[in-house]
């Protein structure tokens, strides 16, 4: 008999492509799933190789614990007993602070919820954050403050081809995300513009219009002398400036200190570049921004993003159809990540935790005095940071900061100071291998659980197959750390039954999971939050018809569907060297209409702002922002920039990817991409070894060498460890607002360096 296929999503990314998995003497088979409008059956390389890791021979299938300074196998009674005694003694000794936890954006919504929970009611710390913090803090805090609310794209991508213009700023698309490609295709096929910003030349910026190359570090005066140029030829939106933002006149000031050809002298983009920018963004009547790490992962993350949205406020490009301000989202839980209790600062439902009204809710939902619940914990790196000092002992999931964390070398020793470290993972982890205990958990085709996609689309995946023997979920974990530290309830092993608890914790709250259940994710497809538990009031529906257009479509209506997957759209874009493209993206497959939901249920919430913004008055609010330097410029010592980024095969810090043979052979290790002219400066030929110095330490790795880079800037891919560890250089400088380390420039110095003759 037939095992029937299980539709689900991917692992990976937070697009949460769909797919259909089918267990089988041979495997699992991944196949496409195209009812889902996102991907719409397309896979990239990742997607579909992901059931390589379910493999026994490649993942944890025991607990292992520390003896004699080695890992050995052990069963869970003791694995878990050992988790318990640690972070009690850590507790007894030294406080609740004493105690750390550290998640993933990889995480279930329903891990996270739980996670977030188990930090504040069982151990009663207030240090708990996610490496989530490295990837879009600074877009969440740039869009709270102008919007009075965080999420990542506030409209579905079903939008991105029937904007007028588009502007991709700092984001890979290409590589990061590769079947969201086909959205910039199908905007240029329907007439629309693309601009990249990017200092490199990338697979994404080939597809570009207009390539704009800032120097690293320098995001912040692009935008803001685009502004000035907005102003000083006249192209502002008045009208809509009056009747819907607030603080204009301040931000406009703060942008006119910043002409054009002083932002060219700090950026490098030449002037007549920034002018026909601002002329293809204002020319259409709808447009749109779209950030990525590249200008979010500075030490002036915030201010830069803000000032993109200044750009989208100014000319009226946001609240209105097919226009606005959008984060690409990385991790795949990335957005449900924020939402619901694993960050330091946050309870369920994007609540503040400083918020009485906040604490009083979800203390009630949990059973517990709101009193006892702890303040706001230290961020992502500053926790880190904090190890083996403050805190003591520290529970991690689903993360691998060694690899992961600038500065990493620093992070690894933190590590390793500890008096007490349990990893919870479905691999040996680099950070894995030094703890005291390991617990092997299950993996996303092993369990059911929601995930938020970088739309703000809540979604189901399904469980399709047995975990092996000797594996458990988080959610198990939880369950068994819980009752051995006294809390018997709350814990439940089922994540249906977290879900539920998750929707009334969120109930009320900016991100209202409560008229989600898991019924209606099985049966529409995912749903679009805020989605409250209550019918919809009825507007006019002249002002709302957008808002309920058939978010899975990719179309207005009555256009050809086939005219937005083209025969001839490049496959590569979407497929590995090598694979069957008819397989990955069929030209008959397009998004199918899901039922409606009943009218006594909210539909959810696909795109935001259409009425009025999030903030108190319903205004969007300007902040004045001016361009400063990066953290650490270039001098006589170290004179050149780094930037960092990732490789279409790979996936962050590699933990999973790199045990996929077929993606290893795509990408096998680091690199040291570089200028011709800066290549000759240093004596290095293709493949020669290169050194990059920081003043936090050294990475080695063989030298590519392309004009695609400007001659001032090297590259480094960031999912390896040991020589070739790019965050080994990078700098912790933190966004004073968002918290978000400078991943993406640093000083460096280039040195050659001696050949591997490591033998073989």
């Amino acid at each position: 008999m037939e095992t029937a296929p299980t539709p689900t999503h991917c692992p990976y990314c937070a697009l949460q492509c769909g797919m259909h998995l089918t267990p089988g003497p041979g495997g699992v088979e991944v196949t496409e799933r195209a009812d889902f409008p996102v991907n719409r059956g397309a896979l990239c390389g990742k997607g579909r190789t992901a059931p390589a890791l379910l493999s026994s021979a490649v993942r944890l299938t025991s607990p292992l614990v520390r003896a004699g300074g080695v890992l050995v196998p052990a069963g869970w009674d003791e694995a878990l007993d050992r988790i318990a005694a640690g972070l009690t003694a850590a507790r007894t000794g030294h406080g609740p602070d004493a105690c750390g936890v550290f998640g993933g954006g990889g995480l279930t919504n329903e891990k996270a919820y739980a996670l977030g929970k188990f930090a504040r009611v069982v151990l009663g710390t207030s240090q708990i954050d996610y490496n989530g913090r490295f990837c879009m803090s600074s877009a969440a805090a740039a869009g709270t403050r102008a919007f009075g609310l965080d999420r990542g794209l506030p409209f579905p991508l079903a939008d991105l081809p029937r904007t007028g213009c588009l502007i991709l700023v700092g984001s890979n698309l290409a590589e990061t995300m590769p079947p969201a490609l086909r959205y910039l295709t199908e905007l240029r096929e329907n007439g629309g513009t693309l601009i990249v910003v990017d200092p490199r030349r990338t697979r994404t910026a080939e597809q570009a219009d207009l390539h704009l190359a800032p120097r690293p570090g320098t995001d912040l005066a692009l935008a803001l002398g685009l502004l000035h140029l907005v102003v000083a030829e006249g192209r502002t939106d008045d009208a809509y400036i009056q009747e819907r933002t607030s603080g204009w006149g301040e931000a406009r000031a703060a942008a006119m200190a910043h002409w054009p050809e002083h932002v060219e002298r700090i950026t490098g983009v030449p002037v007549p570049q920034l002018r026909e920018a601002v002329r293809l963004f204002c020319a259409p009547e709808a447009a749109m921004v779209l950030t990525a790490r590249g200008p979010e992962q500075q030490s002036k993350g915030t201010d830069t993003v803000g000032a993109w949205i200044n750009l989208c406020l100014a000319t009226g490009r946001a609240g209105r159809p097919l226009s606005g301000y959008g984060c690409l989202t990385g991790q795949g839980n990335g957005q449900g990540g924020r939402e619901h209790g694993q960050k330091a600062d946050q309870l369920p439902g994007y609540r503040k935790l400083t918020d009485p009204a906040a604490r009083r809710h979800v203390a009630e939902v949990w059973g517990v005095d709101p009193d006892t619940l702890p303040g706001p914990g230290r961020s992502a790196y500053e926790l880190l940071d904090a190890l083996g000092t403050d805190v003591r002992a520290l529970l991690l999931m689903g993360s691998n900061p060694v690899v992961s964390a600038p500065r990493a070398a620093h992070v690894e020793d933190r590590l390793r100071s500890l008096d007490f470290l349990a990893v919870a993972d479905v691999v040996l982890s680099e950070t894995a291998a030094l703890a005291d205990v390991v617990l092997p958990v299950t993996q996303w085709a092993e369990e059911t659980g929601t995930t938020t996609s970088l739309e703000g689309r809540v979604l189901l995946r399904r469980r399709a197959l047995d975990p092996p023997p000797g594996v458990r979920s988080d959610l198990a974990v939880l369950h068994g750390l819980a009752a051995r530290l006294g809390v018997e309830k709350g814990f439940p092993t089922d994540p249906e039954e977290v879900f539920d608890e998750l929707r009334r914790a969120s109930a009320g709250g900016p991100a209202d999971y409560s008229g989600i259940t898991y019924r209606r994710l099985s049966e529409e497809n995912g749903v679009f939050w805020p989605c409250p538990d209550t019918p919809p009031h009825r507007p006019d529906p002249a002002t709302h018809a957008p808002d309920r257009t058939d978010p899975t479509t990719f179309a207005p209506p009555h256009a050809d569907p086939t005219t937005l997957a083209p025969p001839h759209a490049d496959p590569t874009t979407l497929a590995p060297p090598h694979a069957d493209p008819t397989t990955l993206a069929p030209p008959h497959a397009h998004a199918t209409p899901v039922p409606a939901p009943p009218e006594a249920t909210h539909p959810g919430t696909p795109r935001l702002f259409l009425d009025r913004f999030a903030t108190e008055d319903g205004r969007a609010r300007f902040v004045p922002v001016a361009h400063r330097p990066a953290a650490e410029e270039p001098d006589a010592e170290y004179p050149v920039l780094l930037t960092t980024g990732r490789v279409v095969a790979q996936y962050q810090s590699g933990a999973q990817t790199r045990r996929v043979a077929e993606l290893n052979a795509a990408a096998p290790g680091p690199f040291v991409e570089l200028h011709p002219r800066l290549a000759a400066r240093l004596g290095a030929a293709e493949g020669d070894p290169v050194a990059v110095v920081s003043r936090r330490g050294r990475a080695v790795a063989p030298a590519r060498i392309t004009t695609a880079i400007r001659p001032d800037t090297v590259f480094m891919p960031f999912h390896w460890p040991g020589a070739g560890r790019a965050n080994t250089v990078t700098n912790p400088a933190l966004d004073p607002t968002s918290r978000m380390p400078e991943f993406k420039v640093c000083a460096v110095r280039l040195e050659r360096a001696a050949p591997d003759v490591t033998p073989g």
